[in-house]
């Protein structure tokens, strides 16, 4: 099903600076939004894990094939704490005051990237996300790998979805597989938790209102 971004207001993602509002997306085939909790930054990320850089990014054929669980009873943090893939990104939610927003009821779909992910990123992005000064870059991005509502890949249909960032992210699917933004591709789907949905992708997700050279 095709998805819409209605002109409502969404509450901040918690620890994010005040000028950072993000929207809401309502999903046409009738989930619910749910509002945010509110959370302080409770760790920064770990350096280990993150050195260097891989240059031109990772082929998806080179990209290990997830096989992560789905958790009944759990959360989509809990879910991807309990799988060795996501360390930077828990830390990330983490550092960006997130935990608890993720943890609340949603229902929200994530588009998880990996570790390996994360570590084809620019060498020195995540280490300068992190800094307090860099805060709501940090929670920009997280939020544009958010999408209101419990989204199956059985409910994705190729165009314009709209994330909690505000900004869209464009999919197409074929029978290969669900592509986000022409170079994310979507590993494994539907890893279900108790608040939503996880789909694993291979590339970080940069909102198109994200300017790298603004981080200081």
């Amino acid at each position: 099903m095709r998805f819409s971004a209605p002109k409502k207001s969404f509450n901040k993602f918690a620890g994010i600076a005040a000028s950072l509002m993000i929207l809401p997306v309502a999903v046409s085939c009738g989930a619910d939004t749910a509002a945010d909790t509110s959370a302080d930054i409770t760790s920064e990320l770990p350096a280990e894990g993150i050195e260097g850089s891989i240059e031109g990014g990772v082929a998806p054929d080179a990209m290990p094939e997830a096989d992560i669980a789905s958790g009944e009873g759990e959360s989509i943090v809990d879910v991807a704490s309990a799988n060795g893939s996501f360390d930077t990104l828990v830390a990330a939610v983490q550092a960006a005051g997130l935990e608890e927003t993720l943890n609340a009821e949603g229902p929200y779909t994530v588009f998880a990237p990996t570790d390996e992910a994360f570590a084809a990123l620019p060498e020195g992005t995540i280490e300068k996300l992190v800094k307090p000064e860099n805060q709501e870059a940090l929670g920009q991005i997280l939020a544009y790998h958010v999408v209101a509502g419990a989204v199956s890949s059985a409910e994705i249909e190729p165009g314009a979805i709209g994330t909690v960032e505000g900004s869209d992210m464009e999919v197409s699917v074929d029978a290969a597989g669900v592509v986000v933004n022409g170079e994310a591709n979507v590993l494994q789907p539907d890893v279900v938790a108790d608040n939503g949905v996880i789909h694993v992708v291979d590339t970080v997700l940069l909102p198109p209102t994200f300017d790298p050279s603004t981080l200081l």
